[in-house]
């Protein structure tokens, strides 16, 4: 039971959305920047792109073991002492990045940098649930968060091309996000939090609460689409442009924009979206840009690459309200003492499938000598992940435990 089942008004909840959005801006700038950052890291150190891809695979590992063994702490110390703790680390990592000398040094900075990501994002998940009065409410407020997280992914590799364009090294773009975080930090110091709800029972959470409720079956199902769907985006930026690199003349040139149409149509319909979910039922909406997502991979590779320079980005604009929606979802199921936890979980398993998605799409292109067959393996990923939504729709396992909490509020 729950001590305190409702969040007080608190007098600046217009200044602790904003921070909410700006954290999810700021950590984007470094996270969704690593396609353009690893290239300049090999030149740098003379590293394979194997060993620079580690880059990716360590921010996402530090990210996954946080969120799984630390997003207790967001219902554990309260949410404003957590988001103070990952915004801090992150500060310190992100200044010490200029000055690592070998990559080694350089790759544990990334590490940690993406554990205190894992810590204040639950701590800013938990918070965005404890500002919602129902779950309608805190899905689009996801949608708008992570259309805050889409723009950040288009600023921060634009930042890195606009320092290389002045000869200027990429590990600026950390002191731009440092300098930002230093100043939502002092803005998180001074605000004013919403009460965050209590356990009646004197256990307190821990990394025992986070394992626990990986056997939950609603914490474990969205867990598992959140791994099915990221491994898929994941497909686009981390892989698009090396099958897109196959491309001749005129189209070529085409192709060195696919991603950043990608990253602003998925901006853009992040936005969308936070009506599209006030207007029609979340399954189905959910459905509807599955299947659309579905038909653009299978288009893809089926089609060749002259139409996967154009179908592979626009599928960014489906792409944007899936992620925010189960995570959104996912966080509604529980009680609020429990959903830093719970955010914790769901992004143990999104940062599991933005790393192995990315693995075994590269194995099986190594094994096959061509990139579209990773792309096959990213159309299955989508495939199994429409029959999950389809089957969502039709028997709506999780409507009577939304309506259940959302009734308690």
């Amino acid at each position: 039971m729950i001590a305190n089942s409702s969040a007080s008004a608190p007098s600046h909840v217009a200044a602790v959305r904003w921070l909410t959005y700006l954290m999810f801006f700021m950590f984007a700038m470094t996270t969704d920047a690593v396609g353009v950052i690893i290239p300049k890291v090999i030149a740098e150190f003379g590293l394979s792109q194997t060993t620079a891809g580690a880059l990716h695979y360590g921010s996402m590992a530090g990210i996954m073991g946080a969120g799984l063994f630390l997003g207790f702490l967001a219902d554990r110390w309260g949410r404003k002492l957590t988001i103070l703790a990952g915004l801090a680390v992150f500060a310190v990592t992100a200044f010490c990045v200029p000055v690592a000398g070998n990559f080694l040094v350089l790759l544990l900075l990334i590490c940690l940098a993406g554990a205190s990501i894992g810590v204040f994002k639950t701590g800013a998940l938990a918070l965005v649930g404890d500002l919602s009065v129902s779950t309608t409410e805190l899905t689009s407020t996801m949608n708008l968060v992570e259309g805050f997280f889409g723009v950040g992914a288009i600023i921060g590799p634009l930042i890195v091309t606009m320092l290389a364009a002045q000869g200027v090294s990429w590990r600026w773009l950390y002191v731009v996000a440092g300098s930002l975080c230093v100043l939502l930090f002092l803005v998180a110091l001074s605000a004013r939090y919403p009460d965050a709800p209590r356990a009646q029972s004197e256990e307190q959470p821990s990394v025992v609460t986070a394992l626990r409720l990986v056997k939950n079956p609603y914490a474990l199902g969205f867990s598992l689409a959140a791994f099915l769907y990221v491994a898929v985006e994941c497909a686009i930026y981390v892989w698009m442009p090396t099958l897109l690199s196959g491309l001749q003349g005129s189209l070529l040139v085409q192709a060195g924009y696919a991603l950043p149409v990608f990253f602003m149509m998925r901006a853009l319909g992040r936005f969308v979206g936070a009506w599209l979910l006030r207007t029609f039922e979340w399954s189905l909406a959910l459905l509807l840009c599955a299947l659309s997502i579905l038909l653009c991979f299978v288009g893809s590779v089926f089609g060749g690459l002259h139409v996967a320079l154009y179908l592979l980005p626009l599928s960014g604009l489906f792409m944007s309200i899936i992620y925010p929606t189960i995570n959104s979802k996912g966080i509604g199921c529980f009680e609020g003492v429990d959903q830093g936890s719970v955010a914790g979980v769901i992004l143990f398993f999104t940062c599991l499938g933005a790393i192995l998605g990315p693995i075994g799409m590269s194995v099986l292109s190594d094994i096959t000598g061509n990139a579209r067959a990773g792309f096959v393996l990213a159309s299955g990923f989508c495939g199994i992940f429409c029959v999950a939504a389809l089957i969502n729709f039709v028997s709506k396992p999780a409507h009577a435990r939304l309506a259940q909490h959302e009734a308690a509020t």
